[in-house]
């Protein structure tokens, strides 16, 4: 005699969505993903500038919460549960290889995104997946032992549902008419938009270690730093906005920080600079190698400290160093919004993380209910981290519907 199988809707086609389809038994469920746009695993395509940044190679839990601002408690034991180690081994099996760059940040060997999604994609095809794209979802119903999912393709009925929609505000508030609760989005990984005449006509131009600061939050970062049309850009930035985005909204992106642009302590820079006084007096000082910045970012420094390029390093007074040594390693910038980091957009805010159960992922106010990837209110600096919280989450699901 056939049984009836039961059927699991995933609703959302990104990473969360697809790596939980691919690790349920399709010989328990019939498994139907509802994507709202046109192609299925967008933000895995463009993640990494189209190479695919899929993990990080961290490979302790303890260590490894430190790179997310929100959710670090939370994910310890789902970490402990699945981790990078974990994720690099499940494509191995596949046969597909991957290398580690020197930033730790783990890609395809193929440098190319398709890969990541020809895997996944090939996954669910084995299993019988069905994929609905430009299947909008209205509303969700909960109707006796069953969810009726409402979409601009029909209805659907589900005896699991797996939401893996991202943050979007129409996907929170389907969630939030079924009862849970929902932490403010706010954005996070952003660039800061300065205009100050330091930066000007110098895009580009990066720093391998620079400490920036935030005086009126008491806070700090420090990592490699670039220029852009905008403003300042880079790792350094990333993780002081992704740490700071709640309060950094809460002031309207209106704040002034503090760049230490060689990461030298302003004493250590000054002994440098006598050091080089004494041995290459004779030396122009726009033409002067003191530190490791590019000459067009030295020279930018000498004119906005008012000092003459072709003046020799002897003549430069006991002020102008103080001078320039204060634009090297204390210079005060206004910030006065932000630019959101390429397409990889990331948010704050999100289901609250109260209401969810990370043992298994599943919803501690709706039965049969699961929730991963960016519409909790988790999110991480970048590097790959992003994508295994959704990884890691969407493993912990399938291995509790599988064991149902």
């Amino acid at each position: 005699m056939n049984r009836i199988m039961k059927q699991i809707i995933i609703i959302g086609g990104g990473a969360a969505g697809f790596f939980c389809a691919s690790n349920l038994d399709e010989t328990k469920y019939n498994i139907t993903i509802l994507e709202q746009n046109s192609d299925v695993l967008q933000k895995v395509k463009i993640s990494g500038g189209g190479r695919c940044n899929i993990t990080h190679a961290c490979f302790d839990p303890k260590e490894l919460v430190q790179f997310y601002p929100r959710g670090n408690k939370e994910l310890l034991s789902v970490f402990t549960k699945f981790q990078p180690g974990d994720m690099m081994d499940w494509f191995d099996q596949r046969k597909v290889p991957l290398k580690i760059e020197n930033d730790n940040r783990v890609f395809p060997e193929s440098n190319s995104s398709q890969t990541i999604i020809n895997t996944l994609l090939n996954e669910i095809q084995q299993k019988n997946v069905e994929v609905k794209t430009k299947c909008s979802v209205k509303e969700i119903e909960k109707l006796d032992e069953k969810y009726v999912v409402k979409t601009s393709l029909g209805d659907f009925e589900a005896d699991f549902v797996v939401y893996t929609t991202g943050s979007s505000p129409k996907s929170l508030k389907i969630i939030e008419n079924l009862g849970h609760k929902i932490i403010d989005l706010v954005p996070s990984l952003f660039t800061f938009n300065i205009k100050n005449d330091l930066l000007k006509e110098l895009p580009g131009t990066s720093f391998e270690n620079a400490e920036i600061s935030i005086p009126k939050l008491k806070t700090e970062e420090s990592g490699p730093l670039l220029i852009t049309h905008w403003g300042l850009s880079g790792p350094a930035i990333l993780k002081i906005s992704a740490w700071e985005a709640l309060s950094l909204a809460k002031v309207k992106y209106n704040f002034e920080i503090e760049v230490n642009f060689i990461s030298k302590d302003i004493d250590d820079a000054e002994e440098l600079f006598q050091n080089f006084k004494q041995s290459n007096p004779k030396k122009t000082i726009g033409l002067a190698k003191i530190f490791d910045i590019t000459n067009r970012f030295w020279q930018k420094i000498l004119e906005v400290s008012k000092v003459d390029l072709n003046k020799q390093v002897a003549q430069i007074s006991g002020k102008e160093m103080q001078t320039i040594l204060e634009n090297l390693c204390k210079k005060k910038l206004q910030v006065t919004g932000k630019s959101t980091f390429k397409d990889e957009f990331v948010t704050a805010g999100g289901v609250d993380l109260k209401e969810i159960n990370f043992k298994n992922m599943s919803s501690k106010i709706l039965p049969n209910f699961y929730v991963a990837g960016e519409v909790l209110n988790i999110d991480a600096v970048t590097g790959g981290f992003n994508f295994q919280a959704c990884w890691s989450e969407a493993w912990l699901i399938a291995q509790d519907l599988n064991l149902k």
